[in-house]
């Protein structure tokens, strides 16, 4: 899945996404310590493939991805992938499966939210920087 998908123009998460890749794992992959998960979205747009190594927030086989773009007043450019299709291929380790992103409200999105801020604690700051309600998408295993 990740052939031919294009990485980020961001330098420190275009690095990771190649270690991850070269290494075939994303085990020994962090941010502040904590483990990451890389999540293979297509593009709204141009319907590229493209790699986005995120926060690991893993709850009962089911995964969340926490768009905060580090608290800036604009989502990242992959939450219109996710929204405009929403299966994605999530990297754990050295296994990949494919999972149907839905983005969550109310109280199922405080659940996983409260789960974000616990798997990483910066989330929180994140959130108190922006006016916009981080949005959360929670990805279930395709049936």
């Amino acid at each position: 899945m990740t052939q031919n998908a294009e990485l980020s123009p961001t330098e420190w998460v275009r690095d990771q996404t190649e270690q991850i890749l070269e290494n075939g794992t994303t085990e020994g992959v962090t941010i502040m310590d904590r483990p990451v998960v890389l999540f293979t979205t297509t593009g709204a747009k141009s319907g590229k493939k493209r790699l986005v190594p995120l926060m690991r927030v893993e709850h009962d086989g089911a995964y969340a991805m926490i768009a905060s773009k580090g608290g800036t007043p604009e989502h990242p450019a992959w939450y219109h992938n996710v929204l405009a299709h929403p299966e994605v291929d999530a990297q754990d380790g050295t296994e990949t499966r494919t999972f149907v992103a839905r983005e969550v409200q109310g109280a199922e999105r405080q659940e996983w939210w409260d789960r974000a801020v616990e798997a990483y604690p910066p989330y929180a700051e994140y959130q108190e920087k922006t006016s916009r309600i981080i949005p959360v998408f929670v990805l279930e295993p395709q049936a």
